[in-house]
């Protein structure tokens, strides 16, 4: 799956905050940190892990 700087994505599980699937990715490397847009609260997770979280992309953002 390709996915880019800022692009809202929606993960498998819900966020503990209970607003919002939806995530922002805020940081791209060998880690990803992706904002719930639900709470704002932000986690650093290893581009592994994050790849078999993720369900799909919801906006890409083009530059």
């Amino acid at each position: 799956m390709e996915y880019k700087l800022n692009d809202i994505i929606e993960m498998k599980k819900e966020h503990p905050c209970h607003k919002s699937k939806h995530w922002k990715i805020i940081r791209m490397g060998a880690d990803i940190r992706i904002k719930c847009l639900g709470c704002g609260s932000s986690v650093l997770m290893p581009r592994v892990e994050f790849d078999k979280k993720i369900k799909k992309i919801i906006q890409s953002i083009e530059e």
